[in-house]
């Protein structure tokens, strides 16, 4: 069993690898689209430093499944159709989670029978990472601004409506911050983690 220590060193790459590729998507989906504001800002970048927030990172090292990073700031009006841009960037966060979080899983499962030792850090690394990819993929689907779904239901909502998420995002990171600090939403993600994490490599959290 780890020290508390290792747990934490085994921790960091997994974190700053799922957060990186989840805003490193965000940023070149909005560029490849035709707005240069996340570049401008310096967010077009594999470097984890730069999508870091405190207190997301923090949340998500104390609970190895829900967090969040810096939003990438785009600019829909760059995007030909704003509210279909908004929803293409919106998606490629989780669904980049859940790639890499697959090809973890794939990794993990081809590393698990080889009788060889210093592949064990490895793969508590790699398992880690299936557990926070997924987590990340699936916190960040939840409708509540600033959240990715919050996003998604905008670009699926009819313009009519958009006046319901407008006034959502004012409270929208105090709704968020009350969800994860009463447990609620660890208490709905986690079976589906749970039962993802069983599916892709065979084992139970």
């Amino acid at each position: 069993m780890p020290s508390f220590l290792q747990q934490i060193l085994f921790l960091i790459l997994p974190i700053l690898g799922a957060i990186t590729v989840h805003e490193y998507a965000h940023a070149l989906s909005a560029f490849k689209m035709g707005d240069p504001t996340p570049k401008y800002f310096g967010r077009l970048s594999l470097n984890p430093i730069k999508h870091l927030d405190p207190i997301g990172t923090l949340v998500l090292f104390l609970t190895k499944t829900v967090g969040w990073a810096r939003p990438v700031p785009i600019n829909p009006f760059n995007f030909r159709d704003p509210k279909k841009g908004m929803l293409l960037v919106a998606l490629s966060g989780p669904l980049a989670n859940v790639i890499f979080g697959l090809l973890c899983a794939f990794l993990y499962r081809s590393l698990k029978g080889l009788p060889l030792g210093f592949f064990d850090p490895l793969l508590i690394m790699l398992r880690l990472s299936v557990v926070i990819n997924l987590g990340i993929a699936l916190f960040n689907l939840i409708p509540v601004p600033p959240l990715d779904g919050s996003k998604i239901l905008y670009g699926i909502l009819p313009k009519r409506k958009d006046y319901l998420l407008l006034k959502l995002e004012r409270y929208g990171f105090l709704i968020l911050l009350v969800l994860v600090l009463s447990g609620v939403i660890g208490g709905v993600l986690y079976p589906v983690i749970q039962a993802g994490v069983k599916f892709l490599i065979g084992e139970s959290l």
